[in-house]
């Protein structure tokens, strides 16, 4: 490829992949819409319970069924969604009228309300608006008084909002997301999620009424099931993963349909790998099926990008599988938003180092792009879990793998009243009562620690390398 060639490639990549990594609620880009085969089970109406890690798309499915124009086009892989019409119940983005913020559950649970009834208020005001009805709205304790004390009309309701969606040949589904945002207290949000979900089983008695419930998993492995037929509702349960092929088959979509000239030049490249262009539908285009899945064409289609090696010769590694690997966390998973942002930054990286370099991703770039993906990773860790950066700080330096011996001398050092001066107020470790052992359980399950056979405790890259810990001959550390 000559380098003028490679230097366009680069910029239709820059050009393509988003620079924020998170569509904060933001309703997607039709055209960057891709359904992983694993991801099919959780749109469908009978999946009530979605369970991911952070970045793998939650919010953007929940933005995603919130979308008329982008339901139709999830109808190819989903029918129903066609005919279903979405309430958003709980989300990132606040909508007071649909639902209380956290502040105002807060209040409303000061004052005496149960969360159970707090997601009926919510379910009630979408029944009555689906059927024309009034219910007290000045605030959301008249609503949710009124579901206290109308058991009878409330339930009446129910039934012919049903009917509604029944007689029109149509569903209704109500979808919660974020609820992290309902409390910072392990306990009450346990017991908000737990209500939630009874909530959910309610619903199920009506065929054309759905809703679907997105948890972290650290929501969903705590007891907020332990309740009458919550089987029920964890037989539906689907969890997005994301494959290797999966995460290549994304980036191409999103290339294929790079907005102006840098769309037509990926798409050329795309037809001289694969040997036929891109499908268009609905003003988007869309990837053979065979670009979907681990295939040689769709290695072919990454070493255009960046080569047959991560250095001079084989022994490097395959930046194929090298830029996906050095991105999973402690159990083996690569998020699309670290990957994509890895993505770019090495298109980025390769412009302004390596512009007269053969391929548009080079390889130091792709190292780099694995850096700020770590940066970004460890970032949205401060936010959702301010434990994770409390308890890493005292590593930082630190070469790993490493005896746990060395990590807890570490943080007992530093923490000398153990777990509890470092987790702060905010949904702490779940099991800092069982001491630095605890901790080291919750890290893993998070996927920041992962223990190797022979017991010492290792750190993926992902994490790695954004809590400045080294490795013997891996992609160095940040100096944060």
């Amino acid at each position: 490829m000559a380098s003028a060639d490679a230097q366009a490639i680069r910029q239709a990549i820059v050009e393509a992949l988003p620079l924020a990594t998170s569509n904060h609620g933001e309703e997607p880009d039709r055209r960057n819409l891709y359904v992983p085969p694993a991801h099919i089970k959780a749109l469908r109406l009978e999946c009530n319970l979605v369970v991911g890690a952070r970045g793998v798309g939650k919010s953007f499915w929940t933005a995603a069924l919130g979308s008329q124009p982008l339901r139709a086009s999830l109808g190819q892989a989903v029918s129903e969604l066609e005919r279903t019409d979405v309430r958003i119940g709980f989300g990132v983005n606040p909508d007071i009228d649909a639902f209380p913020d956290g502040d105002v559950f807060s209040q409303l649970m000061a004052n005496g309300c149960a969360p159970y009834d707090v997601w009926r208020g919510v379910v009630a005001r979408w029944l009555a608006d689906i059927v024309g009805e009034s219910l007290p709205r000045d605030a959301w304790s008249d609503t949710i008084a009124w579901v206290k004390a109308n058991p009878e009309p409330l339930a009446r309701l129910l039934q012919r909002a049903d009917g509604a969606f029944r007689s029109g040949q149509r569903f209704g589904l109500i979808v919660f997301d974020a609820l992290d945002r309902t409390s910072s207290d392990w306990a009450r949000m346990d017991g908000i999620v737990r209500d939630l979900l009874r909530v959910v089983l309610w619903l199920r008695s009506c065929p054309n009424l759905h809703a679907k419930v997105f948890l972290r998993e650290d929501q969903s492995d705590r007891t907020i099931t332990d309740f009458a037929d919550a089987s029920k509702l964890l037989s539906t349960k689907a969890e997005l993963t994301w494959a290797p092929h999966d995460l290549h088959g994304l980036l191409w979509q999103m290339l294929c349909n790079a907005p102006g000239v840098h769309g037509e030049r990926m798409r050329g490249l795309y037809a001289t790998i694969v040997g036929s262009a891109p499908r268009q539908h609905l003003g988007s285009w869309h990837l053979a099926e065979e670009v979907k899945r681990e295939s040689a064409k769709q290695r072919d289609l990454f070493e255009a990008l960046a080569g047959r090696w991560m250095g001079r010769d084989r022994r490097r590694g395959v930046p194929y599988v090298w830029s996906v690997s050095h991105l999973a966390d402690g159990r083996g998973r690569t998020s699309p938003r670290s990957f994509l942002a890895a993505i770019r930054q090495a298109a980025e990286d390769s412009v302004e180092k390596y512009p007269e370099h053969a391929h548009a991703l080079h390889y130091e770039s792709i190292k780099r792009g694995v850096q700020k993906a770590s940066e970004i990773r460890v970032d949205e860790m401060a936010e959702d879990y301010p434990w994770v950066t409390r308890v890493m700080g005292p590593l930082r330096g630190l070469t790993v793998p490493c005896e746990f011996e060395t990590v807890e001398g570490r943080w007992s050092a530093e923490f000398p009243d153990g777990p509890a001066a470092a987790s702060g107020a905010r949904l702490p470790p779940q099991h800092g009562e069982r001491g630095w052992f605890g901790v080291r359980g919750d890290l893993e399950r998070l996927g920041v620690f992962e223990t190797m056979k022979d017991g010492r405790v290792n750190l993926p890259d992902l994490y790695r390398v954004g809590f400045g810990l080294g490795r013997r001959g891996g992609v160095k550390p940040l100096d944060r």
